[in-house]
């Protein structure tokens, strides 16, 4: 175990919280107040049951993230409420239940390179690269003269997800999106 200070935990990193369990980090955020102590709220999911826990702690508090091992994978196909992931040297295949991804689904594509976080030879969290380039299925029409450069509307891309997007971009449009947060990027260059 590796002690790592609050603000420095990240989504997807395994920790032992105080009861012994382990447990994947969904999303960290960090408060700086004005006045008083800089909190971080972690909201994470016990490995052993997926029972979700939300904990407050001083950005300044250590909590002990556990050693897991980082290995690359490709992802193949889903089977029913399971996703199979290969080792791209050993050809074994790993099934990982569809509630550890989470909201991380959409973003998955056949043959996409991913890194499975294991402990004790099972799969306890996944990376996906951190963006990844996807089309837009259906957007509003540009508006001539829509030149605020603060303005974005909704779009709908090929996977389903519903982002905000710069006035000029179209259906049909490939974008690049970052998987962390399903935030618009910019427009991609292929």
């Amino acid at each position: 175990m590796v002690k790592v200070i609050a603000s420095n935990v990240r989504k997807g990193n395994v920790i032992e919280h105080t009861d012994g369990q382990l447990y994947v980090v969904l999303k960290a955020e960090s408060y700086r107040p004005g006045k008083g102590t800089p909190t971080t709220t972690i909201d994470m999911r016990r490995i052993s049951d997926g029972i979700k826990v939300n904990q407050t702690v001083k950005t300044t508090d250590g909590l002990e993230r556990a050693f897991v091992e980082e290995v690359n994978h490709t992802y193949l196909y889903q089977d029913g409420d399971n996703y199979v992931f290969m080792h791209p040297e050993s050809y074994e295949q790993v099934m990982v239940p569809g509630d550890m991804l989470g909201d991380m689904t959409p973003y998955l594509a056949e043959n996409m390179d991913c890194i499975l976080l294991m402990y004790d030879g099972g799969p306890v969290s996944i990376e996906l690269p951190s963006k990844v380039t996807l089309e837009i299925a259906e957007t509003e029409p540009v508006v001539k003269g829509q030149t605020a450069s603060g303005s974005y509307k909704p779009a709908i891309l090929t996977n389903g997800v519903r982002i905000m997007v710069p006035p000029h971009i179209e259906t049909g449009t490939r974008v690049v999106v970052s998987t962390e947060d399903g935030s618009y990027q910019e427009r991609a260059k292929d």
